[in-house]
């Protein structure tokens, strides 16, 4: 039987038609020539596209595209311009092994900054907290925050992803109140939809009627009228706190309880705070100031290197911070999660509370095991986010197979993203291993080559691990298939979510 294609005689509806179909095929165009793109992302989005003629148009305009203005892009590529690099060669490591200079080199081609050596860097939280009580080591992570803050004399700047109203949150914005109305210079960013409600609540008020100046972050994404374009989840997801340029913290931690009442079923978020001294700190100052000048236009390019530098400390101690986001060099976040995958030579420890990775870790991850490599990711038993959650579940049977040992952790949500290696290295930050800390998110991470600082941040991963459940291969073949069917069709979508 053959097919006709039957076009309306209307004028006005041929018209529209075709205006449509061409509409389509140049959506369809820009999907398969957008630069910077993974071909099984655009196969993906292609599927969808025509699978789903306007509903795929529709998506792909909102969602396909991460661009955040080129005005923005070209005001931040002048930013980082005028900026000097944090850098002293007096901090330069003496020796770096063959592993870590890697690593180090591929983290310089990110930002330019240099590992640096003399610093000192704090797990911070009760070594000895039993595994199911895991807001202790919030609790005592947010107390060492205010009390830095209490002890500013310049300046305080501050930038979390998320900041609610509540008894940490509230804590945090009562210290940097207080500094401001002594005379401390707070600068204070936060995420635009991240802290929505914080912007909008008395503490945000409360900060600047003390003095602190506040900037809500990205609320001027590409916008055609008031419906935002190119990516209207693209966040900043960084957590950066830098004190007087001798103090600064990074990590998972949000400024908010781990009970996260905004999602209080998942409860507790479980999290990972580093308290840092010495040169490192001037390159997270870097990262903080290129985006608050970026909000601001505050004339501030000097104060990274400004300042006197850094006292001295261990000089085996040697980190060197990175950030990316979309503005930065195409898969740089990736490129980093599996260089330090495959430099690890027998023990590779992870956790992450949102996988889903593109095949280039994926890859590095199940071929790991085969190297010799003892590895072993912990996610949480329970995720917040249905979808990636199913997505995460559906490469377990490739992990398994691959010699990965899996486990899920049941008390509350894992939300640490940390890895070791070997027992020398450690990566820990803002990152997750989804598209959205691949590609979308601006996000902050800290290398470290050193076996006491890698040693405690390992015993947190271990004592998750011992209160995480196995994740056996026969279980998961044995899953239901409607159970499989779900994880694996949300899994085909990975390369969009």
């Amino acid at each position: 039987m053959a097919f006709t294609l039957t076009w309306p005689h209307h004028p006005v509806s041929l018209l529209l038609t075709v205006a449509l179909y061409v509409v389509h095929l140049l959506v369809v165009a820009r999907a398969i020539t957008r630069p910077n793109r993974i071909p099984v992302s655009r196969v993906a989005w292609i599927a969808v596209i025509m699978l789903l003629p306007l509903l795929g148009v529709v998506a792909y305009l909102l969602l396909g595209e991460t661009s955040i203005g080129q005005r923005r892009i070209r005001r931040l590529r002048a930013i980082e311009a005028r900026m000097p690099l944090p850098h002293d060669a007096s901090y330069a490591p003496a020796t770096i092994e063959r592993e870590a200079a890697n690593l180090f080199d591929l983290c310089r081609s990110i930002n330019g900054f240099f590992p640096v050596a003399g610093n000192r860097i704090t797990l911070l939280g009760d070594a000895h907290a039993p595994p199911d009580m895991p807001m202790v080591n919030s609790d005592i992570a947010i107390d060492a925050l205010v009390a830095d803050i209490e002890t500013a004399h310049e300046h305080v700047h501050i930038s979390f992803y998320i900041w609610l109203d509540d008894h940490s949150g509230g804590k945090v914005a009562d210290a940097v109140a207080a500094a401001a109305q002594r005379g401390v210079r707070c600068r204070v960013m936060v995420d635009a939809l991240g802290s929505r409600a914080f912007t909008r609540c008395p503490r945000w008020r409360q900060l600047r009627e003390a003095g602190a100046q506040t900037v809500a972050t990205l609320n001027d994404v590409p916008r055609l009228g008031h419906l935002a374009v190119g990516r209207p989840d693209l966040r900043n997801h960084r957590k950066i706190v830098v004190i007087d340029n001798r103090i600064a913290y990074c990590g998972s931690q949000n400024c908010a309880d781990p009970q996260f009442r905004v999602k209080p079923k998942f409860a507790p978020w479980v999290d990972i705070f580093l308290r840092c001294e010495g040169p490192v700190v001037r390159q997270q100052q870097y990262l903080f100031l290129a985006a608050w000048i970026d909000e601001t236009g505050e004339a501030l390019e000097q104060l990274p290197t400004a300042a006197p530098l850094p006292e001295r400390f261990d000089d085996n101690v040697t980190a060197q911070m990175f950030g990316t986001g979309p503005t930065s060099q195409s898969n740089a976040m990736s490129d980093m999660f599996a260089a330090c995958i495959y430099a690890a030579r027998q023990d590779l420890l992870i956790t992450t509370p949102y996988f889903v990775p593109d095949e280039a870790i994926l890859r590095a991850l199940c071929a790991a095991p085969k190297r010799g490599v003892k590895t072993t990711i912990v996610f949480p038993a329970r995720n917040d986010s249905w979808l990636v959650g199913n997505a995460s579940r559906s490469m377990y049977p490739a992990l398994l197979a691959s010699g990965v040992a899996v486990y899920q952790y049941p008390l509350g949500l894992l939300h640490t993203k940390s890895m070791t290696l070997d027992n020398e290295i450690a990566l820990v930050g803002s990152a997750n291993m989804d598209r959205r800390s691949l590609e979308l998110n601006y996000e902050n991470n800290l290398l470290i080559a050193d076996k006491d600082t890698t040693k405690v941040i390992r015993e947190r991963q271990l004592g998750y691990l011992a209160a995480s459940r196995p994740i056996a291969i026969d279980v998961v073949q044995a899953w239901p298939f409607r159970k499989r069917l779900v994880q694996n069709a949300v899994g085909m979508m990975a390369p969009i979510l």
